[in-house]
């Protein structure tokens, strides 16, 4: 009955990861490379929008209008390439509020904050969040000032 179900849809499961994704390990890697991702001289945006018919990238960078369409890559994935400006600078400036916008599979459109932002920052005025596109210049990123501690040999639990 139902403990049968389940086993086979986790076997279904497995397997369509194992073909479409490379496995479970690899699957769980998604960080790697969802939400904006540094590439080829400019940043990838991707995100996984299984029910989507079409997606775009809007924020204050477009005005928040529907003019950055990302592109189907199967699977549910969704992606846009946004290269460099011609002076080396991220096309998206540093903070930028940005959020997905898509027409669902059943003609219906929606906003959402993207799901791997590093920063959401709330709208006091309606209570909504947009998600920001965080990539600050490397003069203004934290650097570590002491080295990584040695990792111990053995586990300890306290």
């Amino acid at each position: 009955g139902q403990i049968w179900d389940r086993v086979n849809g986790y076997k279904w499961w497995k397997q369509e990861l194992l073909e479409k994704e490379g496995g479970i390990a690899k699957f769980a890697e998604g960080y790697k490379i969802f939400g904006f991702t540094r590439e080829n001289n400019g940043y990838t945006y991707r995100e996984w929008l299984p029910n989507a018919k079409q997606v775009f990238l809007i924020g204050q960078f477009n005005d928040w209008q529907n003019t950055t369409s990302l592109t189907a890559e199967g699977f549910g994935r969704w992606a846009v390439h946004l290269p460099d400006k011609a002076d080396g600078t991220p096309a998206l400036p540093h903070p930028c509020q940005v959020k997905v916008r898509m027409e669902t599979n059943d003609g219906q459109w929606i906003e959402r904050v993207p799901a791997w932002t590093k920063l959401a920052w709330q709208d006091h005025t309606t209570n909504l969040f947009n998600g920001v596109f965080w990539e600050p210049p490397l003069a203004d990123r934290y650097s570590f000032k002491h080295a990584r501690p040695a990792r111990p040999e053995d586990l300890k639990i306290y």
